[in-house]
């Protein structure tokens, strides 16, 4: 409809288009979210057409809420990194797969909340643990403006042009939304969705067309999806979303929404457009959660997509700002996962693989079998006291499952299946890979090869460590270039990275001029980079992402955690003695110093500054160690408990124990604590040296 009429006024075009786009946004809810489509696909796309053909002839009326933003953009470079004005922390997973898990959960919170048995019941909001990424969308004044995922919770990658390709994800929100809105949910891949692309993706592969590949699964196609930098691909990818919660929002004191419950907020987010799984419900009580996963894993294999457990929530609002957090964790939420699903299978071989810690882990070679929505050919057996103990051999019929939904692991094995007499797993006594002496340390159930990093495995797990995307982060530097690397003998060390140049990359096989070019540019970018990333980069032992911040937090300086005694290094958070004594270890070896300051001559570096003040804690600079059964705290809680407080929990008493905190039926630690003369006391005490110090 571009007649002459129609643009009479000035005002005209802008009319229209507010019109347009008003209709189609609303066909497009009908039909995605509803799935109740209120016209035909021809009159969509009629209107879509004279839609752009009316921005095209207008360009300085395209907003980018219009539903023909839902694809566009140039393919990108690379992703943006967000920082979430509100961390996406995980939730707590209940490891006891039973409906019991419902049971332990309910007690907790009566516990928390100081509930008598003769007091109601806790109303809470069940749902369905989706198998999918987590995505948080922010919203200006009605307007879609950025998607991220939630990477390690406080900052995530920017993926906006993708997630606009999701119609179900609304572009504008109604007026009455808050001026700021970020709204937390799961981006997923129906499985009728996956099976049709997967079909899509076998017939480019029969005609010929290179680089095709069928996917895994549906939660592996759609994170490939999300992470797609060209945006135009990614449309053909087909995703659904379902909301579940909050970031940032406008408060209630700035005329932002005023919820009381969680029910209350997630039919705000329905009535403003957002998918909301129907499946959630009210539940009171334990009964009513055990209740509701017994219902929905009866439902699982039936559900139109896939899902891996249920969450539950305190429904309201204010009983979860009371029970608050536990580290970085809600204490009004649960992740209550389902039994893992289990497959027979056959062991072909079992072989050692060694890490890079130089840990050996046998692993048990299987024949292919589908379990949990991947096909499994591998299985840890963990270390060699775990393979005899299930007394898994080569040959023998085995169960197979998906531990965690992650990590594939042998459950049992079939005695009456096997056949013969084959042997019994015994871990090498050299490394499989170098030949070095495998050690058995005291109290440990892992041999370690001793090789270091002539150990050319060694080497090739430390430079991946390194150069993986939550350390400094070298894009294109995969498997197959280090295993290259460092089998012909270009790099032996990190610093040895920094050192290669175009022309012995490009001689490497299947490695072309431009590919050469693209790992050097990488090296250089990935030289700046950030003070807790590079710690956590050169693997040490025990320190993961988590103490590598702390680390940086509490010394601000690269140089203070070199030269830190245990004892200084255990006065930071999450660092208790076995990791003290592993990163003092570490930087008080020659050659890991040398390491470090070489990889400083060839430029990485990162901003540094002062030490983070650190707060006045009641139990800072005390170790505790627990003993026996407290009356109403877990092991997990009492330890949460102390940690918070600034304590550290230590797993065996010596003369530099603070307190042993013992309960009933305390054992060996009881009487070691009497023999040295350490100071015991209860969890009421316990409770009260934290209670007097705030």
């Amino acid at each position: 409809m571009t007649t002459p009429d129609l643009f009479a006024s000035d005002d005209a075009p802008a009319k229209r288009l507010a019109e347009l786009r008003q209709t189609l946004h609303t066909w497009a809810h009908q039909y995605y979210v509803l799935d109740q489509p209120s016209v035909p696909d021809a009159e969509y796309d009629r209107l879509f057409k004279e839609l752009q053909a009316l921005e095209a002839s207008h360009p300085g009326l395209l907003t980018a809420d219009s539903p023909t933003q839902r694809v566009g953009g140039k393919p990108l470079d690379g992703f943006a990194q967000v920082r979430h004005a509100v961390p996406m922390l995980s939730i707590r997973t209940e490891t006891d797969t039973t409906p019991a898990g419902a049971e332990n959960f309910d007690t907790r919170i009566r516990r928390e909340l100081g509930l008598g048995e003769d007091q109601p019941a806790v109303q809470y909001m069940a749902e369905p643990k989706f198998d999918g990424l987590a995505m948080n969308l922010r919203y200006h004044h009605g307007v879609l403006v950025q998607a991220a995922t939630r990477g390690d919770g406080e900052v995530g990658e920017d993926v906006t042009q993708n997630i606009r390709t999701i119609g179900q994800i609304p572009l504008r929100l109604p007026a009455d939304a808050p001026p700021v809105l970020e709204v937390r949910g799961e981006v997923y891949m129906r499985r009728d969705d996956f099976d049709a692309l997967n079909e899509r993706q076998r017939r480019k592969i029969a005609a010929g067309a290179k680089g095709e590949k069928t996917f895994v699964n549906p939660r592996n196609a759609a994170a490939g999806a999300v992470r797609q930098l060209d945006p135009a691909i990614a449309a053909q990818r087909p995703l659904s979303f379902f909301a579940y919660g909050l970031g940032e929002v406008t408060s209630a004191a700035q005329g932002g929404p005023d919820w009381d419950s969680h029910q209350a907020l997630l039919a705000s987010l329905k009535i403003w457009s957002f998918p909301v799984c129907d499946l959630s419900q009210k539940a009171q009580g334990a009964s009513e959660l055990v209740a509701f996963y017994a219902g929905i894993a009866a439902q699982r294999d039936t559900l139109a997509y896939d899902i891996d457990g249920v969450v539950y929530k305190v429904d309201s609002l204010a009983l979860q700002r009371r029970l608050g957090f536990v580290t970085r964790e809600p204490r009004w939420a649960v992740a209550h996962k389902f039994p893992a699903q289990e497959m027979l299978t056959s062991v072909l071989a079992i072989d050692v693989q060694v890490g890079r810690t130089g840990k050996l882990t046998p692993v048990a070679k299987l024949a292919p079998v589908f379990v949990g929505g991947v096909t499994v050919t591998n299985a840890t057996l963990h270390n060699e006291d775990e393979a005899r103990r299930k007394d898994v051999r080569v040959g023998d019929t085995v169960i197979v499952r998906r531990a965690g939904d992650v990590i594939p692991e042998v459950v049992s094995v079939l005695p009456d299946k096997r056949v013969g007499n084959p042997e019994p797993f015994t871990m090498p006594r050299v490394c499989p890979v170098c030949g070095s002496a495998a050690v058995r340390e005291e109290d440990e159930a892992d041999f370690r090869c001793t090789g270091g990093l002539f150990c050319s495995a060694q080497r090739k797990q430390a430079i991946l460590h390194f150069a993986q995307r939550r350390a400094v982060e070298v894009e294109g530097l995969g498997d197959k270039l280090v295993d290259q690397l460092v089998d012909v003998g270009i790099v032996r060390t990190l610093p040895d990275l920094y050192r290669l140049g175009l022309t012995a990359l490009a001689n490497l096989p299947r490695m072309a001029d431009k590919s050469a070019q693209n790992i050097v540019d990488a090296l250089q970018k990935s030289k700046q980079t950030t003070l807790p990333r590079f710690l956590f980069g050169l693997g040490i032992r025990h320190v993961g992402e988590a103490t590598a911040k702390e680390l940086a937090r509490h010394f601000g300086k690269l140089d203070a955690v070199m030269d830190a005694s245990a004892e200084q290094l255990l006065a930071v958070a999450d660092v208790g003695p076995i990791v003290a004594q592993s990163i003092h270890t570490f930087f008080a070896q020659p050659h890991n110093r040398e390491v470090v300051e070489q990889l400083r001559a060839c430029g990485v570096s990162w901003p540094e500054g002062e030490p983070a003040p650190v707060a006045a804690q009641p139990l800072s600079g005390k170790t505790l160690v627990l003993t026996g059964t407290l009356p109403t705290l877990g092991r997990e809680e009492a330890k949460a408990l102390i940690e918070a407080a600034g304590g550290k929990v230590a797993g065996s008493v010596s003369k530099k124990t603070s307190f042993v905190v013992a309960g009933a039926e305390a054992g060996s630690k009881l009487d070691k604590a009497c023999d040295l003369g350490v100071p015991v006391i209860d969890e009421a005490a316990l409770k009260q040296l934290i209670e007097a110090g705030t």
